[in-house]
């Protein structure tokens, strides 16, 4: 059930200390969305001690594909529970990205996969992160993720385990590791496609992130210089954002 809205006031606008419930809602810490995330992170530690530290690579290996296929549920939970939250927003994109850099350079480390293939990975996880700074620093709205970018996404998070537990001579391994040069393949294509595609989306964002701040910075203005707010018909009337 969506959250409800604060009822007008008779001149149209929100009674005052009515607080809005979404808004209170975003603020929460302790969800089970940001508990399942957390458990993610902590996971990455225990990932690194099997792999390094007990030299369990097929409990490692495991363990890495159990984490990549979570990646869907604690957002899940979090619209299904209606439980989104700021903080949720924040610490799930950058669990991910934690998850993703960790596998591919431990991965690479441990001599399982080649340093070319996890080059393109990394390279392309730290082109998106850095775009991706750089346009929330710039004023850009939030761009939605492609589809391309979640099955690119799909696909390497299934190699990388892949390509850690077919590491060795024996027989069973064999078919791991074709599959994870299928998926590898066809993941690391569609990243970089997505990565490519961003382009446009980026742009846009941006124009409209940045009309957007100009537009309500010019409502500031007017507000606190006393003057009426624009007339019907105007270019930009009350509460609206952008032109």
């Amino acid at each position: 059930m969506p959250d409800p809205v604060p009822a007008p006031d008779a001149a149209g606008g929100t009674r005052q200390g009515a607080p809005e419930a979404g808004a209170a809602g975003e603020d929460r810490v302790l969800t089970a969305a940001n508990v399942v995330t957390t458990i993610r992170l902590a996971g990455v530690g225990v990932f690194l001690w099997l792999l390094f530290g007990a030299q369990h690579q097929t409990a490692a290996a495991i363990l890495l594909g159990v984490l990549g296929a979570t990646d869907w549920v604690d957002g899940q939970l979090a619209r299904r529970l209606h439980q989104v939250s700021r903080i949720g927003k924040i610490l799930d994109p950058a669990v991910d990205r934690v998850l993703v850099a960790t596998a591919v350079i431990a991965v690479i480390v441990h001599g399982a996969v080649p340093l070319w293939f996890g080059l393109l990975t990394v390279v392309r996880e730290a082109v998106v992160s850095g775009t991706v700074l750089v346009l929330a620093s710039l004023g850009a709205r939030r761009i939605d993720v492609l589809w391309i970018g979640k099955v690119g996404t799909f696909g390497l998070m299934v190699a990388y385990p892949g390509f850690l537990i077919s590491h060795g001579d024996a027989g069973w391994q064999h078919p791991f590791h074709v599959a994870a040069w299928v998926f590898g393949g066809a993941g690391i294509v569609l990243a970089w496609a997505a990565a490519v595609a961003y382009l446009v989306p980026a742009r846009r964002a941006l124009a409209e992130g940045r009309s957007a701040r100009q537009a309500g910075g010019a409502g500031k203005t007017l507000e606190g210089d006393g003057e009426a707010p624009p007339a019907r018909g105007s270019l930009r009337e009350p509460g609206e954002v952008g032109a």
